[in-house]
């Protein structure tokens, strides 16, 4: 696969605003649990390797657990998630694929049954977030290396 263009190198102020609302949600009061699963989940769905790759290694440096990063692409048949986690991944992917049922009623009230509405923002701003960071590194065919190393 051939590189494509590097939106950091071309319009690095574009990039620069995403970077600000990655780290107010790094400093958000979002529990290290919800932004991993959201993360790496968002990433399976949208096919994103280079942010798998990424943010799989974030969530173990984290203490995330080995077998809950991989049963993540089939979380809805898992024992490994609490009710308050299945609901973040249910968001997490009615979001990103929100143009199949657009959010439906029934897992944005499962949600809000377990979080308050200043964390449920939080919660809906890393799920797009995370969505917005996979289409540009897919656009630009960031993949990483064998190695743990990272090419774009």
């Amino acid at each position: 696969m051939s590189l494509r263009l590097n939106i950091g190198k071309v319009a690095p102020e574009a990039i620069q605003a995403l970077n600000v609302l990655d780290e107010f949600l790094q400093c958000s009061d979002l529990a290290n649990n919800h932004k991993n699963l959201i993360k790496i989940r968002v990433s399976q769905i949208n096919g994103c390797s280079y942010s798998i790759h990424k943010y799989s290694g974030e969530a173990r440096r984290s203490g995330e657990v080995e077998e809950r990063i991989y049963g993540l692409a089939a979380w809805k048949n898992s024992n490994l998630y609490t009710e308050d986690e299945r609901s973040v991944l249910a968001l997490a992917e009615e979001v990103t694929l929100i143009g199949d049922n657009h959010v439906t009623d029934e897992v944005y009230a499962r949600a809000m049954k377990f979080f308050d509405e200043h964390y449920f923002s939080h919660i809906i701003m890393s799920i797009i977030t995370i969505n917005a960071w996979n289409r540009l590194t897919i656009v630009a065919r960031m993949l990483p290396e064998k190695h743990g190393e990272i090419r774009s």
